[in-house]
Protein backbone atom coordinates (compact mmCIF):
# COMPACT_ATOMS: atom_id res chain seq x y z
CA UNK A 1 0.00 0.00 0.00
CA UNK A 2 1.45 3.48 -0.83
CA UNK A 3 1.64 6.44 1.44
CA UNK A 4 -1.02 8.25 -0.82
CA UNK A 5 -3.37 4.41 -0.30
CA UNK A 6 -2.60 5.13 3.59
CA UNK A 7 -3.17 8.53 4.12
CA UNK A 8 -6.89 7.88 2.51
CA UNK A 9 -7.49 5.39 4.68
CA UNK A 10 -6.43 7.50 7.49
CA UNK A 11 -9.18 10.47 6.14
CA UNK A 12 -11.50 7.30 6.36
CA UNK A 13 -10.71 6.42 9.85
CA UNK A 14 -11.16 9.86 11.46
CA UNK A 15 -14.53 10.12 9.76
CA UNK A 16 -15.31 6.23 12.04
CA UNK A 17 -17.54 7.28 14.38
CA UNK A 18 -19.24 9.07 11.60
CA UNK A 19 -19.90 6.52 9.17
CA UNK A 20 -20.53 4.19 11.99
CA UNK A 21 -23.56 6.13 13.05
CA UNK A 22 -25.11 6.32 9.48
CA UNK A 23 -24.68 2.81 9.75
CA UNK A 24 -26.28 2.33 12.33
CA UNK A 25 -29.09 4.97 11.74
CA UNK A 26 -29.36 2.52 8.67
CA UNK A 27 -29.40 -0.67 10.46
CA UNK A 28 -31.81 0.72 12.53
CA UNK A 29 -34.69 1.58 9.87
CA UNK A 30 -34.03 -1.34 8.08
CA UNK A 31 -35.34 -3.05 11.37
CA UNK A 32 -38.14 -1.41 11.92
CA UNK A 33 -39.01 -1.79 7.76
CA UNK A 34 -39.62 -5.49 8.71
CA UNK A 35 -41.31 -4.92 12.15
CA UNK A 36 -45.11 -5.97 11.17
CA UNK A 37 -46.46 -4.48 14.37
CA UNK A 38 -44.62 -0.96 13.03
CA UNK A 39 -47.21 0.53 10.83
CA UNK A 40 -46.86 4.02 11.43
CA UNK A 41 -46.15 6.25 8.90
CA UNK A 42 -44.58 10.20 8.66
CA UNK A 43 -44.79 13.21 6.13
CA UNK A 44 -41.90 12.36 4.02
CA UNK A 45 -39.39 15.52 4.49
CA UNK A 46 -39.89 17.35 1.35
CA UNK A 47 -43.82 17.30 1.54
CA UNK A 48 -43.74 18.08 5.59
CA UNK A 49 -40.92 20.82 4.86
CA UNK A 50 -42.86 22.47 2.08
CA UNK A 51 -45.84 22.86 4.25
CA UNK A 52 -43.89 24.50 6.82
CA UNK A 53 -41.77 26.71 5.04
CA UNK A 54 -43.79 29.68 3.95
CA UNK A 55 -45.12 30.68 7.26
CA UNK A 56 -41.51 30.05 8.91
CA UNK A 57 -40.22 32.35 6.40
CA UNK A 58 -43.03 34.82 6.37
CA UNK A 59 -42.68 35.40 10.26
CA UNK A 60 -39.18 35.14 9.98
CA UNK A 61 -39.02 38.01 7.75
CA UNK A 62 -41.81 40.06 9.35
CA UNK A 63 -39.70 39.74 13.09
CA UNK A 64 -36.52 40.46 11.64
CA UNK A 65 -37.32 43.18 8.51
CA UNK A 66 -35.75 41.36 5.88
CA UNK A 67 -37.23 40.53 2.48
CA UNK A 68 -37.09 36.96 1.88
CA UNK A 69 -36.65 35.48 -1.73
CA UNK A 70 -39.62 33.84 -2.38
CA UNK A 71 -38.12 32.01 -5.06
CA UNK A 72 -35.43 30.09 -2.58
CA UNK A 73 -35.43 26.55 -3.39
CA UNK A 74 -36.48 24.03 -1.24
CA UNK A 75 -34.14 20.28 -1.51
CA UNK A 76 -34.45 17.40 1.03
CA UNK A 77 -31.48 15.31 -0.51
CA UNK A 78 -30.63 11.65 0.55
CA UNK A 79 -27.22 10.98 2.38
CA UNK A 80 -24.93 10.92 -0.36
CA UNK A 81 -26.00 14.01 -2.24
CA UNK A 82 -25.75 16.16 1.27
CA UNK A 83 -22.87 15.12 1.40
CA UNK A 84 -21.78 16.21 -1.59
CA UNK A 85 -23.78 19.98 -1.35
CA UNK A 86 -21.58 19.95 1.59
CA UNK A 87 -18.35 20.89 -0.75
CA UNK A 88 -20.19 24.43 -1.44
CA UNK A 89 -19.86 25.45 2.04
CA UNK A 90 -16.30 25.36 1.36
CA UNK A 91 -15.17 28.68 0.09
CA UNK A 92 -12.26 28.74 -2.25
CA UNK A 93 -10.88 30.35 -5.71
CA UNK A 94 -12.23 29.79 -9.22
CA UNK A 95 -9.13 27.03 -9.59
CA UNK A 96 -9.91 24.90 -6.78
CA UNK A 97 -13.42 24.69 -6.85
CA UNK A 98 -13.49 21.38 -8.89
CA UNK A 99 -10.51 19.54 -6.74
CA UNK A 100 -13.20 20.36 -3.75
CA UNK A 101 -16.19 18.90 -5.28
CA UNK A 102 -14.38 16.18 -6.54
CA UNK A 103 -12.84 15.39 -3.28
CA UNK A 104 -16.52 15.48 -1.46
CA UNK A 105 -17.77 13.35 -4.21
CA UNK A 106 -14.95 10.89 -3.69
CA UNK A 107 -15.61 11.06 0.32
CA UNK A 108 -19.12 10.64 -0.54
CA UNK A 109 -18.70 7.84 -2.50
CA UNK A 110 -16.41 6.10 -0.05
CA UNK A 111 -13.84 5.81 -2.82
CA UNK A 112 -10.57 5.17 -1.22
CA UNK A 113 -8.94 4.94 -4.47
CA UNK A 114 -9.86 8.03 -5.87
CA UNK A 115 -9.38 9.92 -2.61
CA UNK A 116 -5.28 8.55 -3.35
CA UNK A 117 -5.44 9.59 -6.65
CA UNK A 118 -6.53 12.87 -5.93
CA UNK A 119 -3.65 13.53 -3.42
CA UNK A 120 -0.92 11.68 -5.99
CA UNK A 121 -2.42 14.49 -8.45
CA UNK A 122 -2.50 17.40 -6.55
CA UNK A 123 -0.98 17.27 -2.86
CA UNK A 124 -1.00 20.77 -2.16
CA UNK A 125 -4.60 20.68 -2.04
CA UNK A 126 -5.30 17.99 -0.62
CA UNK A 127 -3.45 19.17 2.25
CA UNK A 128 -5.54 22.56 1.90
CA UNK A 129 -9.09 21.08 1.54
CA UNK A 130 -8.78 17.72 3.48
CA UNK A 131 -9.55 19.26 7.44
CA UNK A 132 -12.61 20.81 5.26
CA UNK A 133 -14.24 16.92 5.23
CA UNK A 134 -13.73 16.37 8.19
CA UNK A 135 -15.14 19.50 9.34
CA UNK A 136 -18.30 18.87 7.48
CA UNK A 137 -18.80 15.40 6.95
CA UNK A 138 -18.43 14.40 10.80
CA UNK A 139 -21.50 16.22 11.69
CA UNK A 140 -23.83 14.86 9.02
CA UNK A 141 -25.88 12.93 11.77
CA UNK A 142 -26.46 16.50 13.58
CA UNK A 143 -27.45 18.32 11.22
CA UNK A 144 -30.59 19.09 9.96
CA UNK A 145 -30.75 22.06 7.15
CA UNK A 146 -28.22 24.26 4.88
CA UNK A 147 -28.40 27.04 3.27
CA UNK A 148 -26.22 27.97 -0.16
CA UNK A 149 -26.70 29.52 -3.51
CA UNK A 150 -30.27 30.13 -3.08
CA UNK A 151 -31.38 26.77 -1.93
CA UNK A 152 -32.47 25.64 1.42
CA UNK A 153 -31.25 22.22 1.87
CA UNK A 154 -33.18 19.65 4.41
CA UNK A 155 -31.12 16.55 5.36
CA UNK A 156 -33.51 13.88 3.79
CA UNK A 157 -31.37 11.02 4.96
CA UNK A 158 -32.04 12.42 9.02
CA UNK A 159 -35.48 13.47 8.89
CA UNK A 160 -36.58 10.47 7.39
CA UNK A 161 -35.37 8.27 9.91
CA UNK A 162 -35.04 9.80 13.35
CA UNK A 163 -39.18 9.83 14.03
CA UNK A 164 -39.50 5.79 12.89
CA UNK A 165 -36.59 5.25 15.39
CA UNK A 166 -37.16 7.64 18.02
CA UNK A 167 -41.04 5.98 17.90
CA UNK A 168 -39.37 2.62 17.71
CA UNK A 169 -36.87 3.22 20.83
CA UNK A 170 -40.25 3.44 22.76
CA UNK A 171 -41.28 0.39 22.00
CA UNK A 172 -44.69 -1.23 21.83
CA UNK A 173 -47.39 -0.18 21.24
CA UNK A 174 -45.98 1.96 18.84
CA UNK A 175 -49.25 4.05 17.95
CA UNK A 176 -49.06 5.68 22.09
CA UNK A 177 -46.20 7.65 21.44
CA UNK A 178 -47.10 8.92 17.72
CA UNK A 179 -48.10 12.42 18.73
CA UNK A 180 -45.42 12.95 20.72
CA UNK A 181 -43.28 12.10 18.00
CA UNK A 182 -45.28 13.72 15.64
CA UNK A 183 -45.10 17.13 17.37
CA UNK A 184 -41.40 16.71 18.19
CA UNK A 185 -40.69 16.15 14.66
CA UNK A 186 -43.24 19.32 13.36
CA UNK A 187 -40.64 21.02 15.90
CA UNK A 188 -37.11 20.20 14.61
CA UNK A 189 -38.69 20.70 11.11
CA UNK A 190 -39.50 24.55 11.77
CA UNK A 191 -36.83 25.21 13.41
CA UNK A 192 -34.11 24.29 10.55
CA UNK A 193 -36.40 25.75 8.27
CA UNK A 194 -36.14 28.92 9.81
CA UNK A 195 -32.64 29.06 10.81
CA UNK A 196 -31.69 28.13 7.06
CA UNK A 197 -34.57 30.73 5.60
CA UNK A 198 -32.61 33.64 7.76
CA UNK A 199 -29.62 32.44 6.71
CA UNK A 200 -30.82 33.49 3.12
CA UNK A 201 -31.94 36.82 4.32
CA UNK A 202 -28.12 37.39 5.46
CA UNK A 203 -26.26 38.43 1.85
CA UNK A 204 -24.06 40.78 2.74
CA UNK A 205 -23.09 38.84 5.55
CA UNK A 206 -22.93 36.04 4.07
CA UNK A 207 -20.72 37.24 1.69
CA UNK A 208 -18.73 39.32 3.83
CA UNK A 209 -17.89 35.48 5.69
CA UNK A 210 -17.05 34.06 1.69
CA UNK A 211 -14.80 36.31 1.21
CA UNK A 212 -12.85 36.18 4.76
CA UNK A 213 -13.21 32.07 4.34
CA UNK A 214 -12.08 32.05 0.50
CA UNK A 215 -8.64 34.12 1.95
CA UNK A 216 -8.68 31.29 4.66
CA UNK A 217 -8.19 28.82 2.20
CA UNK A 218 -6.00 31.04 0.21
CA UNK A 219 -3.16 30.62 2.64
CA UNK A 220 -3.30 26.74 3.84
CA UNK A 221 -2.85 26.49 -0.09
CA UNK A 222 0.01 28.47 -0.04
CA UNK A 223 1.29 27.05 2.53
CA UNK A 224 0.79 23.60 1.36
CA UNK A 225 3.19 24.67 -1.47
CA UNK A 226 5.75 26.10 0.40
CA UNK A 227 6.11 23.02 2.81
CA UNK A 228 5.74 20.49 -0.41
CA UNK A 229 8.52 22.36 -1.71
CA UNK A 230 10.92 22.36 1.07
CA UNK A 231 14.44 20.47 0.96
CA UNK A 232 13.86 17.14 2.93
CA UNK A 233 16.18 18.00 5.31
CA UNK A 234 14.87 21.21 6.03
CA UNK A 235 11.73 19.71 6.83
CA UNK A 236 13.31 17.05 8.87
CA UNK A 237 15.23 19.99 10.97
CA UNK A 238 12.07 21.68 11.71
CA UNK A 239 10.01 18.50 12.28
CA UNK A 240 12.20 17.50 14.82
CA UNK A 241 12.19 21.47 16.26
CA UNK A 242 8.51 20.80 16.63
CA UNK A 243 8.55 17.74 18.35
CA UNK A 244 7.09 15.44 15.37
CA UNK A 245 6.71 12.11 15.41
CA UNK A 246 9.67 10.51 13.21
CA UNK A 247 8.45 9.80 9.77
CA UNK A 248 10.39 6.62 7.78
CA UNK A 249 12.22 8.05 4.60
CA UNK A 250 10.18 6.05 2.01
CA UNK A 251 6.86 8.45 3.26
CA UNK A 252 8.24 11.80 2.04
CA UNK A 253 4.53 12.98 1.44
CA UNK A 254 3.50 12.18 5.09
CA UNK A 255 6.98 14.08 6.76
CA UNK A 256 5.66 17.43 4.85
CA UNK A 257 2.24 16.80 5.23
CA UNK A 258 2.77 16.09 9.16
CA UNK A 259 4.65 19.09 9.07
CA UNK A 260 1.60 21.50 7.44
CA UNK A 261 -0.67 19.98 9.87
CA UNK A 262 1.58 21.20 12.81
CA UNK A 263 1.81 24.70 10.91
CA UNK A 264 -1.69 25.32 9.96
CA UNK A 265 -2.59 28.68 11.58
CA UNK A 266 -5.96 26.78 12.60
CA UNK A 267 -4.12 24.38 14.82
CA UNK A 268 -0.70 26.19 15.18
CA UNK A 269 -2.16 29.56 16.19
CA UNK A 270 -4.96 27.75 18.83
CA UNK A 271 -2.70 26.15 20.06
CA UNK A 272 -0.14 29.00 21.03
CA UNK A 273 -3.45 31.51 22.01
CA UNK A 274 -6.55 28.96 22.68
CA UNK A 275 -10.07 30.99 22.12
CA UNK A 276 -7.62 34.45 22.58
CA UNK A 277 -6.47 34.32 18.94
CA UNK A 278 -9.05 36.20 17.98
CA UNK A 279 -7.94 38.94 20.06
CA UNK A 280 -4.44 39.18 18.88
CA UNK A 281 -3.59 40.73 15.64
CA UNK A 282 -0.11 39.34 15.00
CA UNK A 283 2.46 36.15 16.31
CA UNK A 284 6.33 35.76 17.74
CA UNK A 285 7.59 32.90 15.99
CA UNK A 286 10.82 31.77 17.40
CA UNK A 287 13.95 31.83 14.71
CA UNK A 288 14.35 27.97 14.54
CA UNK A 289 10.71 28.42 12.17
CA UNK A 290 11.11 31.67 10.44
CA UNK A 291 14.60 30.29 9.52
CA UNK A 292 13.07 27.59 7.39
CA UNK A 293 9.55 30.02 6.61
CA UNK A 294 10.71 33.64 6.66
CA UNK A 295 7.32 34.17 5.31
CA UNK A 296 5.13 32.19 8.21
CA UNK A 297 4.62 35.47 10.18
CA UNK A 298 3.11 37.50 7.81
CA UNK A 299 0.85 34.49 6.43
CA UNK A 300 -0.38 33.85 9.69
CA UNK A 301 -0.64 37.66 10.28
CA UNK A 302 -3.21 37.57 7.48
CA UNK A 303 -4.59 34.51 8.56
CA UNK A 304 -6.27 36.25 12.13
CA UNK A 305 -7.23 39.23 10.47
CA UNK A 306 -9.35 36.88 7.87
CA UNK A 307 -10.65 34.63 10.96
CA UNK A 308 -11.38 37.72 12.74
CA UNK A 309 -13.69 39.14 9.78
CA UNK A 310 -15.04 35.97 9.46
CA UNK A 311 -15.86 34.53 13.29
CA UNK A 312 -17.38 38.27 13.49
CA UNK A 313 -20.04 37.92 10.10
CA UNK A 314 -20.49 34.22 11.18
CA UNK A 315 -21.56 35.56 14.88
CA UNK A 316 -23.69 38.00 13.87
CA UNK A 317 -25.40 35.87 11.27
CA UNK A 318 -26.04 32.87 14.05
CA UNK A 319 -26.87 35.84 16.69
CA UNK A 320 -30.08 36.98 14.35
CA UNK A 321 -30.73 33.22 14.13
CA UNK A 322 -31.02 32.75 17.55
CA UNK A 323 -32.81 35.96 18.20
CA UNK A 324 -35.44 35.63 16.01
CA UNK A 325 -35.91 31.43 16.71
CA UNK A 326 -36.30 31.83 20.37
CA UNK A 327 -39.04 34.56 19.64
CA UNK A 328 -40.95 32.44 17.00
CA UNK A 329 -40.87 29.32 19.07
CA UNK A 330 -40.49 30.45 22.77
CA UNK A 331 -44.13 29.07 23.60
CA UNK A 332 -44.10 26.42 20.59
CA UNK A 333 -45.65 23.16 22.07
CA UNK A 334 -43.92 21.04 18.90
CA UNK A 335 -40.24 22.74 19.14
CA UNK A 336 -40.70 22.18 23.02
CA UNK A 337 -41.35 18.41 22.29
CA UNK A 338 -38.36 18.95 19.29
CA UNK A 339 -35.96 20.15 22.64
CA UNK A 340 -36.70 17.38 24.96
CA UNK A 341 -37.50 14.31 22.98
CA UNK A 342 -35.34 14.69 19.45
CA UNK A 343 -32.37 17.08 21.15
CA UNK A 344 -32.47 16.12 25.05
CA UNK A 345 -31.83 19.61 25.99
CA UNK A 346 -33.92 22.70 26.46
CA UNK A 347 -34.46 26.18 25.32
CA UNK A 348 -31.41 27.58 27.59
CA UNK A 349 -29.12 25.24 25.85
CA UNK A 350 -30.11 26.07 22.56
CA UNK A 351 -29.69 29.89 23.04
CA UNK A 352 -25.83 28.73 24.42
CA UNK A 353 -24.95 27.65 21.14
CA UNK A 354 -25.07 31.27 20.16
CA UNK A 355 -23.97 32.94 23.47
CA UNK A 356 -21.65 35.44 21.36
CA UNK A 357 -23.97 36.69 18.62
CA UNK A 358 -27.08 36.69 20.65
CA UNK A 359 -25.58 38.91 23.56
CA UNK A 360 -24.82 41.29 20.25
CA UNK A 361 -28.06 41.04 18.44
CA UNK A 362 -30.20 41.64 21.86
CA UNK A 363 -28.33 44.55 22.64
CA UNK A 364 -28.70 46.06 19.03
CA UNK A 365 -32.14 45.53 18.56
CA UNK A 366 -32.63 47.05 22.52
CA UNK A 367 -31.03 49.85 20.79
CA UNK A 368 -32.25 49.97 17.52
CA UNK A 369 -35.26 47.98 17.00
CA UNK A 370 -35.76 46.16 14.22
CA UNK A 371 -33.91 48.40 11.99
CA UNK A 372 -31.10 47.27 13.51
CA UNK A 373 -31.09 43.88 11.81
CA UNK A 374 -30.77 45.49 8.37
CA UNK A 375 -28.42 48.05 9.52
CA UNK A 376 -26.05 44.82 10.27
CA UNK A 377 -26.18 44.05 6.77
CA UNK A 378 -25.40 47.35 5.49
CA UNK A 379 -22.36 47.83 7.76
CA UNK A 380 -20.92 44.41 8.92
CA UNK A 381 -19.60 44.84 12.83
CA UNK A 382 -16.26 43.69 13.73
CA UNK A 383 -15.24 41.35 16.11
CA UNK A 384 -14.51 44.15 18.36
CA UNK A 385 -17.25 45.20 18.55
CA UNK A 386 -19.90 42.09 18.66
CA UNK A 387 -17.90 42.55 22.15
CA UNK A 388 -18.53 45.70 22.57
CA UNK A 389 -21.84 46.22 20.42
CA UNK A 390 -22.32 50.03 22.25
CA UNK A 391 -19.11 50.78 19.87
CA UNK A 392 -20.61 49.36 17.25
CA UNK A 393 -24.17 51.27 18.13
CA UNK A 394 -22.44 54.51 18.32
CA UNK A 395 -20.86 54.12 14.82
CA UNK A 396 -23.74 53.68 12.95
CA UNK A 397 -25.37 56.46 14.75
CA UNK A 398 -22.01 58.32 13.88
Amino acid sequence: MSEFDEFAEALFGQLGVELQEEEEIQRLDDTISTDSNFDVVFDAPKEACSALLPDCATRASTLLGLPYDINTRLDCPELKEFKIMKSQKVYCSPESRSFVDGLFTAVADDNREAVAGMMRADPVRYLAYSTYVIQYISKITTTYGDYTDGTIFMNGFILARYPRIILYKMGIPYGAGVKQVTSGYRGALKMALAEEAIHSMQGPLLDASREAATNISDINERLAGIVMEMEEEHVVQLSAHLGLQKVPDDFPFARSANLFFALNPDRFLREQFGSDVMRYTHVRLDENITRHLPHLHDMYTEWMESVQRHQAALQAREGMVGHAVGIMFEKDPDFAQYLTMFAGTDMASYNARRVGGAEFVRHVFAEMNVDGFARMLESPPSLHEIRNPEQYVRRLAA
